[in-house]
């Protein structure tokens, strides 16, 4: 299955694209995308599934698209 991937921010420059359409197995969680883009773990990110939020066990379907963000605080 193909799924397009967008990173904000920093993501983004750790990558090395800002948006890119990636292809998994058709049982490809939230996980497996980000493994695939190889962000690593040094920083939390919030990842949605077509403008909604989603753990990173839940699956994908074909044509979704996920947005990962960087968790941000402030105030």
């Amino acid at each position: 299955m193909k799924v397009t991937v967008r990173l904000i921010g920093p993501l983004a420059y750790t990558a090395g694209f800002s948006e890119k359409e990636i292809t998994l197995a058709a049982s490809a969680t939230a996980a497996d995308a980000l493994a695939h883009v190889h962000l690593g773990k040094a920083r939390q990110t919030i990842v949605t599934r077509n403008g909604r939020a989603i753990a990173d066990h839940d699956g994908l379907e074909d044509g979704d698209r996920l947005t990962v963000s960087p968790v941000y605080s402030g105030g």
